[in-house]
C-alpha cells in the first residue's frame, strides 16, 4: 500500500520552483458585483417619479378638494416608499459597508439626502392617513421637501458622473 498512486481527487503539491497564483480558492475571491449596480440603476429613479407624482396630486387635492387626488397621493407615496427600500439597501452597502474602493463625499451626501427624503416621505404617508382635508397643508410641504431633497441628490450624482466621465477622457 505504500506504493499506491494518489487518487484522482487528490492533486499533487506544486514543486517549490513552481509559481502559484493564489492560495485562495477561486470561489472565495471577491469580485465586484455587476448585478447590484444594475438593480440600483433600474430601481433608483422609480421612487423619485412616484414622489413627484405625489406632489402633483397633493397640489391638485389642495386646490380642488376632490378626495380622489388625496387618496391617489396616499397610494403614490406608499408605493414610492416600498420601491425605495431595495435601492437604499444597495446604496447602504455601497457607501458604508464596501471596502474595495474609496467612496466620494458626493456619494455619501447622496445617501444622506435620499435617507432624509425618504424620512420626509414616511412622515408624509402618515399625514395622508388623516381624514379628508385634515392633511392639507402638511402633505404639500412634506412632498416639496421630499422632492427637493431627492432632486438635489440626483443632480449631485449626475454632476459627479459627468466629472468622472471627463476625467476618464483626459
Amino acid at each position: 500500500m505504500a506504493n499506491a498512486e494518489p487518487e484522482a481527487s487528490q492533486t499533487p503539491a506544486p514543486a517549490s520552483n513552481e509559481k502559484t497564483m493564489s492560495t485562495v480558492p477561486v470561489s472565495a475571491r471577491r469580485h465586484p458585483s455587476r448585478l447590484a449596480p444594475a438593480i440600483f440603476e433600474l430601481l433608483n429613479p422609480i421612487p423619485y417619479g412616484l414622489f413627484v407624482g405625489t406632489l402633483i396630486f397633493d397640489i391638485t387635492y389642495m386646490s380642488t378638494r376632490n378626495v380622489f387626488w388625496g387618496k391617489g397621493a396616499a397610494w403614490l407615496v406608499t408605493a414610492g416608499l416600498i420601491i425605495a427600500i431595495i435601492p437604499r439597501l444597495l446604496n447602504l452597502g455601497h457607501v458604508w459597508l464596501q471596502r474595495r474602493r474609496r467612496v466620494s463625499r458626493i456619494e455619501r451626501a447622496d445617501f444622506w439626502l435620499n435617507l432624509l427624503g425618504i424620512v420626509a416621505a414616511l412622515v408624509n404617508a402618515f399625514v395622508h392617513s388623516r381624514d379628508a382635508y385634515a392633511m392639507v397643508p402638511e402633505n404639500v410641504i412634506l412632498s416639496v421637501i421630499t422632492v427637493v431633497l431627492l432632486s438635489i441628490a440626483h443632480v449631485a450624482m449626475a454632476m459627479n458622473r459627468l466629472n468622472l466621465a471627463e476625467a476618464a477622457h483626459e
